[in-house]
């Protein structure tokens, strides 16, 4: 056997271990771990290099089946086998190791022979029937990739010949499959699914072969053309869709289908003045609807022979305002709201045209090499990879890194390591002493705390902190984005992040402190400012005021119903109304998700205050109808203490959603015991923390 193939050894006693690799010891490597969390530790750290698990069941901090869960968990056990040591045989015993993926037994005393027969079969088998899978799986891409590499090459010889950037075809899938999404995301009217949805985008790269047929000369004329020329060129739409429904076997396929569909007519316009049928309306097939306004918007911000490229903006100024025939309301409006992310996601798709490039280059180098399999294929693939993100993060100069709940793990890349003076693997990192040394105990819990508040619809965060390196206190920020567990209910997994140094970045000071006390994507307050503020308003005893607490209702339904691109807008909006409804001498904060804190000084009444606030936050915001509700406090009912403040606005709240929602209320006593779980004054920051992002 190679000495590559490595196999490790998780048991608590030494010379348990000691037996087991001098077994293994003259054909493999042994990684050793004298528990379930370093276990668990080198899996994530060495991953499929390791070729076996030989786990003991009873051992400190984490015993054998938290080690199975922790693989489970993370689909590690589908690709690395796991043989149980244990000197326990009983039925319950076997059959919960079996039902958490272990493939056999060893039981102690060691046996030489039985350890190092079961070590080389279970390995044997495991490589043949991940070589199996490797076998499939690239046979089903390379039959995907092929099918999609014909539809791609058709179309670019007609791009070729009518002398198109190389681009148009990917262009029009791309804006085809963000036109589709949205439009699901505002109507039922069309009945799509994510299937009809891949099968019109694929299908769009078809629209203009029958442009192959067209002569060379008109399709690159650099002038105006000539009635007659015009009259040929338009011919295109049904010479493609002719040449389809010609082909003998196939023509029934749904993608042939939808092909014929856009082909034929992409140039129909929805008050039927477009060609070759006249068709008006929704006689226009969906799919040719939406494909015609890709080709539009490509046509107008790419170069062509014969114009110049329309920047983005006026693009979608000439659509919307009619001076490209006319489309479906319904689509226009889907442009006007994926059109602010247009520039970003063409600038993705040149982006990863060359990566692709890089990666096929890559691949037929190394299929050049016959000795390769298909596995050592991937692992240099991987290999190649996982070099390209070392060199880079090390060039970046920035402090990466990477932290784990469970088990309790921190990762940072050998540059962010060095240049912090501490390890690369850092276990239970809460309670190491060079973390603590180097941050303190607030900043750690300060990151950590932020990232547990996040949602997996809004998982990014940032904090500003001094860091001490080479002698010199220095400000840093992190940036990090929290992970959440695919499956529901979604649970909190750790982050991926890193480190920037302020003073390198040269960021203006102004710039710093309006991030460190404003939202970032709202522009108010957030909620740390917005608290250090109003305490100092309390201490003027002169005035009265009024805190209160908006939630905005349903907004989960925004998001499920039309995207969090949309809930984005939504949450934008109600901030603006916000801006509008208070006074220069007011406050207004975003709190948390869809809730938002308004402070108010007032003289003798501050109900006319709320009512009219409240009647400017209702209403609507494109087809979302705009619902909220508020929980208010005063200073004349509660006090001075702004965690009094805030617990009692709170509570309103809590009283406005147990009744329906959709309106507000101001706390009184019958309230105070609602919350039993925050009822205690001196649980405000825990009401606050929880409410922050």
């Amino acid at each position: 056997m190679s000495r590559e193939q490595k196999i490790l050894i998780v048991d608590d006693s030494e010379m348990n271990r000691a037996i087991l690799a001098d077994i293994l010891g003259g054909e493999y490597d042994t990684i050793e771990a004298e528990n379930g969390v370093e276990g668990v530790a080198a899996i994530q750290k060495y991953g499929t290099e390791i070729s076996l698990v030989l786990l003991d069941v009873v051992m400190p901090e984490m015993d054998g089946f938290g080690v199975l869960a922790m693989m489970n968990e993370h689909r590690w056990i589908e690709d690395i086998p796991v043989i149980m040591i244990s000197s326990e045989s009983g039925s319950a015993f076997v059959e919960r190791a079996y039902e958490l993926g272990v493939c056999d037994f060893i039981s102690r005393p060691f046996d030489s022979l039985v350890v190092h027969r079961r070590v080389v079969n279970t390995i044997l088998l495991y490589a043949k029937q991940k070589k199996l899978i490797d076998m499939v799986a690239e046979q089903i891409y390379e039959k995907e990739q092929k099918s999609s590499l014909m539809i791609d090459l058709l179309s670019h010889i007609v791009e070729f010949r009518n002398g198109e950037s190389g681009m148009h075809v990917q262009h029009v899938r791309m804006l085809t499959e963000l036109l589709l999404s949205r439009l699901i995301h505002k109507t039922d009217r069309y009945s799509l699914t994510r299937q009809q949805i891949n099968l019109i985008t694929t299908a769009s790269a078809l629209h203009d072969i029958g442009k192959i047929s067209i002569d060379s000369e008109i399709l690159n004329k650099p002038g105006r053309l000539t009635d007659e020329e015009f009259t040929i060129m338009k011919a295109h739409s049904l010479i493609g869709a002719e040449m389809l429904e010609a082909m003998p076997m196939y023509k029934d396929e749904p993608l042939v289908k939808t092909a014929y569909e856009i082909c034929r007519w992409h140039h129909e316009r929805y008050d039927g003045r477009g060609y070759p049928d006249g068709l008006k309306g929704d006689e226009i097939p969906i799919s040719a609807q939406i494909v015609a306004l890709a080709d539009v918007y490509d046509a107008l911000t790419s170069e062509r022979v014969y114009k110049k490229a329309f920047p983005h903006e006026k693009a979608i100024e000439m659509i919307t305002g009619g001076q490209c025939g006319t489309f479906n309301p319904l689509v226009l409006e889907c442009l006007t709201d994926i059109a602010a992310h247009i520039p970003e996601e063409m600038g993705k798709l040149s982006a990863q045209r060359n990566y692709e490039q890089e990666m096929t280059n890559l691949t037929r180098e190394m299929l050049s090499s016959e000795e390769l399999t298909v596995s050592g294929r991937t692992l240099q693939l991987l290999e190649r990879e996982r070099e390209k993100y070392t060199f880079f993060a090390a060039m970046s100069h920035e402090i990466q890194f990477e932290y784990n709940v469970s088990p309790p793990m921190l990762t940072l890349t050998p540059w962010g390591a060095k240049r912090l003076g501490i390890s690369e693997l850092i276990m239970n990192p809460a309670d190491d002493a060079s973390i603590l040394r180097l941050l303190g105990r607030k900043v750690w819990d300060g990151v950590v705390s932020l990232l547990r508040s996040t949602t997996p619809e809004e998982p990014v965060i940032q904090y500003d902190f001094k860091l001490r390196i080479d002698g010199e206190l220095r400000w840093h920020r992190v940036i990090a984005r929290a992970m959440w567990s695919a499956d529901e209910p979604r649970e909190y997994q750790g982050a991926i992040g890193k480190a920037i140094d302020i003073h390198d970045s040269r960021m203006r000071l102004e710039d710093l402190e309006r991030a460190a006390t404003h939202d970032a994507m709202t522009g108010l307050l957030n909620r740390a400012s917005a608290k250090k503020l109003i305490a100092d308003y309390l201490d003027d005893e002169k005035h009265h005021y009024a805190l209160v607490i908006v939630d905005l209702d349903y907004f989960k339904t925004a998001n499920d119903t039309y995207g969090h691109m949309f809930g984005d807008e939504v949450l934008k909006h109600m901030a603006e109304k916000l801006r509008q409804s208070v006074r220069g001498t007011d406050l207004a904060a975003r709190i948390g998700g869809d809730e938002f804190l308004i402070f108010i000084r007032y003289q003798d009444d501050v109900q006319p205050i709320i009512a009219r606030i409240f009647g400017a936050l209702v209403g609507r915001y494109a087809d979302f109808t705009i619902s909220v509700s508020m929980g208010v406090s005063t200073t004349e009912s509660v006090g001075r203490d702004y965690g009094e403040l805030f617990r009692s606005a709170d509570q309103a709240l809590y009283s406005v959603k147990r009744s329906g929602r959709g309106q507000y209320r101001f706390y009184d006593e019958s309230m105070c015991q609602m919350l039993s779980v925050i009822s205690p004054i001196d649980k405000e920051e825990e009401i606050v923390e929880n409410k922050d992002v």
